[in-house]
């Protein structure tokens, strides 16, 4: 509340003028009973006293304690706010110093009265949001290992995991006893990937992502479980239409000059000009190699087996892949061995390598680097084996660079678009991925991250 402004009195006149009013009353009272008792001047002084002293007292008693009752409610709305409780507010009559300083605190209780208001709407915002995504998302105390317990969880959490019941307060592990064990096998491998709940027609597809943080000085795990099985249905089919557009295009891009040829060649035979026929019959060769190069690709691509591991040096390893491919190596190559399926591996850095060759780069700034480093995307030291081919040639601007490992994206006129995706299943299969990137002066970056052991 405001105090009304007018006439303004500070405190150091208001006691100003009562102490001057005191002490004339003392002087007036001690000139009265000299005049009455002349000659006297102790007693004089103790009928002073005995009148003044009681009279001041009383009279700053009662000037003091409405004071010391507004700072007995200034500290009670102090704690209130501390409590977030922000109701409250003070009035003072009187327009002095004490009045600004009642004024100043009740405008800073409006300020927080008005946060507070603004910051409750936002909650219910965010919790409207949070309990209506379709995502399910549980906020989960303590580190891996130990015991955890849920701190938070919203409705589409409760509905896949509990049946619609509260799971705050819950342990993890008493509610991943009735999980599916997809999940549980997602959870105990790390990381963010795909899971699939369910068989046949009741086949669901999810995709699990984690992300740790402190949150009160406390380690806390937020994981978000979303169903994609809609919308990997309809981007399957759109694959598939994908798919059979190549394949049909490739196809009659052969078989109609196959189809020519064969015309052709029974029409020399006929008019018995046989001498060309060794040219036709090249050519036919040559379409029907292609032609079982792109069928061999789409069938390896499809029936990528699970890797099979082997501890291989990295020595032996790359003098394999200098058979295939020319390469320069850079730098010194880790000593420990590699585990990994070598001809899978072989096959995925083999196309990554001859990518590089066409890409426009002179032979010679064709490298390869493979190192042991720290994961960038990890804390502590938590180790991966680095694999980058690099080349000198155009690089790729953004667009190809967002699709280049999608299966069947190719900017090459006869390319199938199966390279880089084959190389990425495979480093996927190997629980790695692979990372494109320009280089700085010109070229393409592509690195392979894969785990140690």
């Amino acid at each position: 509340m405001k105090t009304t402004r007018g006439f303004r009195l500070s405190l150091v006149t208001r006691w100003s003028a009562l102490v001057g009013t005191l002490l004339a009353v003392g002087i007036l009272v001690a000139l009265a009973l000299d005049h009455l008792m002349p000659g006297r001047p102790l007693a004089v002084l103790a009928i002073c006293l005995l009148c003044v002293v009681p009279i001041a007292l009383i009279t700053i008693r009662s000037q003091i304690q409405p004071i010391l009752s507004l700072f007995r409610a200034l500290e009670g709305t102090v704690t209130s706010y501390r409590d977030g409780d922000f109701s409250f507010g003070l009035h003072w009559a009187q327009n002095d110093e004490l009045s600004d300083l009642v004024q100043a605190h009740n405008a800073l209780g409006d300020v927080l009265r008005a946060q507070r208001l603004d910051l409750v709407q936002r909650e219910l915002l965010l919790d409207t949001m949070v309990q209506n995504t379709p995502v399910a998302m549980l906020l989960v105390s303590g580190q891996a290992g130990a015991q955890r317990s849920i701190v938070y969880a919203n409705l589409a959490a409760r509905q896949l995991l509990f049946e619609g019941r509260k799971l705050e307060g819950h342990a993890l592990d008493e509610v991943l006893a009735q999980a599916t064990p997809a999940l549980v096998e997602a959870l105990a491998r790390g990381g963010d990937g795909l899971f699939t709940a369910g068989e046949g027609e009741d086949e669901e597809v999810y995709h699990l992502a984690r992300r740790d943080f402190s949150l009160n000085g406390r380690r806390h795990e937020l994981l978000l479980l979303r169903q994609l099985t809609v919308e990997l249905r309809r981007q399957e089919v759109q694959t598939w239409k994908k798919v059979i557009r190549v394949i049909s295009h490739e196809l009659n891009n052969s078989l109609a000059p196959l189809a020519s040829l064969a015309h052709s060649g029974a029409a020399l035979v006929r008019r018995g000009q046989v001498e060309r026929l060794p040219e036709i019959l090249d050519t036919i060769g040559e379409r029907t190699r292609h032609l079982e190069s792109f069928i061999l690709g789409y069938a390896r691509f499809a029936k990528l087996p699970t890797p099979r591991i082997d501890t291989i040096p990295w020595r032996d390893f790359v003098a394999g892949l200098a058979a295939h491919v020319a390469f320069r190596l850079v730098g010194a190559l880790p000593e420990e061995p590699a585990r990994i399926d070598r001809v899978q591996m072989e096959q995925a850095l083999i196309n990554l390598l001859k990518n590089a060759h066409e890409s426009g780069s002179h032979p010679t700034q064709v490298e390869l680097q493979i190192r042991r480093i720290n994961d960038p995307n990890r804390d502590g030291a938590h180790e991966v084996v680095r694999i980058d081919v690099l080349d000198r040639g155009a690089g790729m601007n953004d667009a190809v660079l967002t699709n280049a490992l999608v299966p069947f994206y190719s900017t090459k006129r006869s390319g199938t678009g199966l390279g880089l995706a084959l190389a990425r299943e495979i480093a996927e299969a190997h629980g790695g991925r692979i990372l494109l990137a320009n280089r700085e002066g010109g070229g393409l970056a592509v690195t392979m991250i894969l785990p140690v052991g």
